[in-house]
């Protein structure tokens, strides 16, 4: 690969971004320009170690890499269940952690026991798909919605959500309960296919360094 071709990274918008640039400042990867809040710009440049970044919607993330408009991209676990791209999977950086579950009333603990055909609630259909139909083996009808989950028991439209949990404050407010666990969640980097072979030295080097800098926060 000719030596000034530029790494492009997709980023995750928010807190994850955030994150992340804090991280990478720890091993020597900085871009001063993502930090001026008024920017317009959508591409982010650092010359010296030849390097783009460029924010996107999470869900976006996987797709940028698969098609190589992005080598390198920072998401959430969860996004990268639910979108299934052929991508690498490299590390684990260890924040964002909360976890995937099977939320609902008390009450429907026993129809998930007894793999009753049950309606789920969800903004992650391929993922309450693959745990129900794969994993427990149970039919269910999975209903996407793209607000908050955790109304669907409460009007009576499922019996059963399946939603990211951090604190799990909202489903006590809400008279509900963490059911079953699905999966443990976290912000993962991921790689395309291509890059991982064609910039392979470079894209190792940095997997290297940031897990050195995860070891020692651990």
């Amino acid at each position: 690969m000719e030596e000034n071709r530029y790494l492009t990274f997709a980023l995750g918008k928010g807190r994850l971004a955030k994150k992340t640039l804090e991280l990478f400042e720890q091993i020597g990867i900085t871009c001063e320009e993502m930090k001026d809040k008024d920017t317009r710009k959508l591409i982010f440049v650092n010359e010296d170690l030849k390097l783009k970044f460029f924010l996107a919607k999470g869900p976006d993330v996987p797709t940028y890499v698969e098609y190589g408009a992005a080598d390198i991209g920072i998401v959430g676990k969860d996004t990268i269940l639910e979108e299934g791209r052929n991508i690498y999977e490299v590390l684990d950086l260890g924040f964002g952690k909360c976890k995937m579950c099977i939320c609902g009333p008390e009450s429907a603990r026993e129809l998930l026991k007894h793999h009753e055909q049950i309606r789920v609630a969800t903004k992650y259909p391929h993922i309450a798909k693959d745990y129900f139909y794969n994993k427990k083996h149970q039919t269910v009808e999975i209903i996407k919605l793209n607000g908050s989950i955790e109304l669907a028991p409460i009007v009576g439209l499922s019996e059963v959500i399946c939603d990211i949990v951090e604190t799990g404050t909202t489903l006590k407010e809400n008279g509900l309960t963490v059911l079953e666990e699905v999966c443990p969640l976290s912000a993962r980097v991921v790689v395309n296919q291509v890059s991982m072979k064609m910039e392979h030295e470079r894209i190792n080097k940095l997997i290297r360094d940031l897990k050195t800098v995860i070891e020692k926060e651990e």
